[in-house]
């Protein structure tokens, strides 16, 4: 069972480097979190994300909260 069926939310973080024509390592870079860790939160593996971290990706994507997480259908 995924963590999308556990929490019940969805990241759409590989959706919007797609459309900023952004990579996983430039977000690294950018952020200073991990290829591996964003890997994790981009594939709907990840159980937890510090506010700090969620307000760095916000940044470096112009792009809010809600744009990046959002509830599953």
């Amino acid at each position: 069972m995924g963590e999308v069926e556990l929490t019940g939310i969805r990241c759409r973080l590989d959706e919007l480097l797609e459309e900023r024509g952004m990579t996983l390592t430039r977000l690294s870079e950018l952020v200073g979190v991990s290829i591996v860790n964003l890997s994790v939160l981009k594939n709907d593996r990840a159980r937890a994300i510090r506010f700090s971290t969620l307000r760095a990706i916000c940044d470096a994507l112009d792009c809010e909260v809600g744009d990046l997480l959002t509830l599953a259908d």
